[in-house]
């Protein structure tokens, strides 16, 4: 099973992309620098408007950056059109053809670059197997589950074998369940055939369970990059510690009186419990109570002001029972705190 190298497959410096309207101008990605590796898995995550999606453009080609250069394989390929870069993208829509049959439409790209019929037929059939669809050659896209169709747009891009892959949200148009599948079978299939893929999403969950590492956008830049582990875990910026996941965000004088800091501190509701069980502790009083399936949110309004939320998994064990309005002690380990900035 391919694993991720250390060689570069993307580069980007100084990376920047203006858009002009008559009132004014919009920099829509200002000076990211990144480098991606061989055979990586990395995710572009952020809101909408953040940069993300610009910059995959700008790898495909799609849109030309303002200044600033993108190298593939040692290529500056900054100002050539897509069809010179050795990239392939997967949108949210499929783009696949209705009038082809499934074994027609991912053999195309090859049509269009005048490979052999024999050759185009087997490397469509390989791609084809290579995303589980091997018997499904013959059907028409209308006979197949949105999964299913996914799994062919997969399928037209791996053909072309190209050096990276390039993913726009292709989850996004799924229901949960069936996007929670492919999340994995998206994640084997890259271990499988080793390409480096660059997904964008807004999803954090998606982000967190597929990626090798992750990058955070805002407002057009990278607020951090890391593993999903360590964005997760050591938030660089509050605007990370908020986005990706739930975080209680503790500041000023509640900062000062619940931890001794004088700057942000980030806790995840996981870490705090009801109770005197940990070395740091708050009163306070339920403002809400939260059903969310596996666990139980709790709001708590704090005696120190602000307020913390608490989650508590429903694994088996007691897990108090509380109203809103009730009084509560919360705690949690020093060891779970994290400072930002």
């Amino acid at each position: 099973m391919p694993l991720m190298s250390r060689e570069v497959a993307i580069s980007l410096r100084s990376l920047r992309k203006e858009f002009k309207t008559a009132a004014r101008t919009v920099v829509a990605v200002d000076s990211v620098d990144l480098d991606v590796y061989n055979g990586e898995f990395i995710t572009l995550l952020g809101p909408s408007g953040s940069g993300k999606t610009t910059v995959l453009r700008m790898i495909a080609g799609f849109e030309l950056p303002t200044s600033g250069s993108i190298v593939l394989d040692g290529q500056d390929v900054s100002d050539k059109p897509p069809f010179d870069r050795d990239v392939n993208t997967v949108f949210q829509d499929y783009a696949i053809f209705p009038h082809m049959s499934v074994l027609e439409n991912v053999e195309y790209g090859l049509r269009v670059k005048k490979v052999p019929a024999v050759e185009r037929r087997n490397r469509a059939r390989e791609a084809l197997a290579n995303v589980a669809l091997a018997d499904f050659g013959d059907r028409k896209p209308s006979q197949l589950s949105g999964g299913q169709r996914q799994r062919v747009a997969l399928a037209r891009a791996l053909v072309n074998r190209p050096k990276v892959l390039l993913l726009d949200e292709p989850l996004g148009a799924l229901d949960l369940k069936l996007r929670e599948q492919m999340q994995i079978e998206l994640k084997e299939l890259q271990r499988e055939v080793g390409i480096t893929f660059v997904f964008v999403t807004h999803d954090q969950e998606e982000a967190l369970t597929m990626s090798d590492r992750i990058a955070v956008f805002n407002n057009g830049a990278i607020e951090q990059l890391g593993t999903a582990r360590e964005i997760y875990e050591h938030p660089a910026t509050e605007f990370v510690a908020g986005f990706v996941g739930v975080a209680n965000l503790i500041r000023g004088e509640s900062a000062q009186a619940l931890t001794g800091q004088s700057r942000t501190v980030s806790i995840r509701p996981e870490m705090i419990s009801l109770g005197e069980t940990g070395d740091r502790r708050a009163q306070g009083h339920v403002r809400e109570v939260i059903y969310v399936g596996n666990a139980t949110r709790i709001i708590v309004e704090l005696a120190v002001g602000g307020q913390l939320i608490a989650s508590q998994p429903h694994d088996g064990r007691s897990t108090p029972h509380v109203h809103t309005g009730d009084p509560v002690t919360l705690s949690w380990s020093a060891a779970h705190e994290y400072v930002i900035g």
